[in-house]
Order: C-alpha cells, then structure tokens, then sequence
C-alpha cells in the first residue's frame, strides 16, 4: 500500500494525495484501507520513510569508495536525480514527524552526508553547521529546479556544477 501510495504522489504530487487515490490505484473501497493505517497522516509518514530508505541507500552506493569533492559530488547528484524521480516522495521528506521508522532512515541519509564532509577538514564542533549547510544546499538546489524555479536563462547543469564548486571550496575553507 505504502509503495502505491508513493507511485501515486509521485504521479499527482504530495499534496494531492488522498485515501480515495490509494484505494482506487489497489482497487479497493477507501474505507478497507483503514485496516492497514489509521489515516492519510500514517501513509504520508510511510511515504517519508520509504523515500529516506531509498534515498538512503542511493547516498549510500554512490558514495562507496569515494571521499572529499567525489563524495560531495555524488550526494549531490542522488539527491537532485532522486527529486527529479521521485517529487512526491522526497517532498513527504520534507517536516515528516519524527517517529522511529522515519527517524532510522533519515539517519541513514544524515549518516551518508556526514561520511562526505569527513573528506573535509572540518571541525568536530562545526559538523552540524557544515552537515546543514550541506543539506540546505542540496535540497533547495533539487526543490527550485522541481517546482521549475530556474527560469534565467543560464544552463541549470551548468549552475548544478557551479554550486558544487562553491560547496567544496567553502568547506575546505582554502
């Protein structure tokens, strides 16, 4: 149901999610689906789990065997690829409450950008400020070029690249 619910907010986007939705996609009536979930609440939150998992795992393989600039460079590019893919899921990423199945896999996906910045120098005290900056960088990088945000007329790859550049000087402070 979790991956229905995912296809479908990918298709029609995160916000037009419904119950009915999901159960016209499986072929049931709405009401059979609250056997499985208590509510559109409970699918949303399955919905951010299952993106964090395969947002997680992507992070994970391309960033094997890499570190420095060729780890930022691959995060950077799952994370856009998997918005690109997927927008209804890795918009359900985005204020998704903390419960423990949410928490495990966007940990996995912390996880992954911190092992990026460990190719940094940087300072122990100052991880989390480079984690956010990292992440803020990405997500609104993928979320502006979703919602067709670039309209100048500069190459969007080209901008992709340059943003690159700018994160990995800035965080080996050269």
């Amino acid at each position: 149901m979790i991956a229905t619910a995912a296809a479908a907010a990918d298709e029609r986007g995160f916000a037009s999610l419904t119950m009915a939705l999901v159960a016209e996609r499986l072929g049931v009536r709405t009401p059979s689906l609250y056997k499985h979930v208590d509510g559109l609440a409970e699918l949303q939150q399955g919905i951010a789990a299952l993106a964090a998992t395969e947002l997680g795992d992507a992070l994970r393989d391309a960033m094997q065997g890499v570190a420095g600039r060729e780890a930022l460079t691959a995060a950077a590019r799952v994370i856009r690829s998997y918005a690109s893919n997927h927008p209804g899921r890795y918009a359900a990423t985005t204020g998704a409450a903390l419960d423990a199945e949410f928490e495990a896999s966007s940990t996995r996906v912390l996880e992954s950008l911190s092992a990026a910045l460990r190719g940094y120098r940087i300072d122990p005290a100052e991880q989390t400020h480079a984690l956010r900056t990292l992440r803020s960088a990405l997500h609104g990088f993928a979320t502006i070029e979703q919602s067709n945000g670039f309209q100048l007329a500069a190459d969007v790859d080209e901008s992709f690249a340059w943003m690159i550049d700018f994160l990995d000087r800035g965080l080996r402070r050269d």
